[in-house]
């Protein structure tokens, strides 16, 4: 199955978070530059999908405001066993090295709601490698198979998981760190508050209450961010 351990993580320490960019960033990009266990886990995963009803993908971040594709069918889900957290270092799109941000990503335990999409059958090809140049440039993220559960019954979906023992982790924040990097992590596509403010905002768009975030994004207002 497509939940292998996640490897070393190879040179820079954090996802790209492509779809947040105003223009394409995958210009020009190609499978063949990922990283070998990138490639190999995409080979893994095209053995083991079932082309005839598309392909469905679980977005918990910025894939739920700005997937980078037209879906056929977009509902509310759930996955156990996973939740999702501002935990996966950004030194590019919202941090820097000099001061590192942070963006979603899903860790083991607890649950987590959000938005499951479906690519049609015809689509579907096309855009799961631009999905895997998008997600996939590092390595850091580990594609696991989760099951996802809506109005409309079970879908296995793809989606993006971390391990902890990725230096991508940046463990567990104390109040005041994480308002240190609210207050100063900015990258190319603008800064981790934000990020987070658009996250908050789409969740409650679809009637999804994250305490998690609910309660950053308050202590940031309580703070004058």
């Amino acid at each position: 199955m497509l939940n292998a351990p996640a490897p070393a993580a190879q040179g820079h320490p954090t996802a790209a978070h492509a779809q947040d960019c105003p223009v394409d960033p995958l210009a020009g990009a190609r499978i063949e530059d990922l990283p070998p266990h990138s490639r190999e886990w995409l080979d893994q995963f095209q053995q083991e999908w079932d082309r005839s009803t598309g392909l469905w993908i679980f977005a918990y971040g910025s894939l739920m405001w700005n997937p980078g594709f037209t879906p056929a069918d977009t509902l509310v889900a759930k996955v156990q066993g996973y939740h999702r957290a501002l935990r996966l270092r950004s030194l590019v799109n919202r941090g820097s090295a000099e001061q590192p941000g942070l963006v979603m990503t899903l860790l083991s335990g607890g649950s987590c709601r959000g938005l499951v999409y479906r690519i049609a059958p015809e689509r579907a090809q096309a855009e799961l490698q631009r999905l895997w140049l998008r997600e996939m440039v590092v390595g850091t993220y580990v594609p696991r198979w989760l099951p996802c559960f809506t109005q409309d019954g079970e879908h296995r979906a793809l989606a993006f998981t971390l391990s902890r023992r990725s230096p991508g982790w940046a463990g567990d924040l104390p109040d005041e760190r994480l308002l240190h990097i609210l207050r100063h992590a900015r990258g190319r596509y603008g800064t981790t508050l934000d990020y987070l403010e658009r996250a908050v905002h789409c969740l409650r768009q679809h009637g999804i209450h994250d305490r998690s975030l609910e309660h950053q994004l308050a202590l940031a207002r309580a703070h004058g961010l």
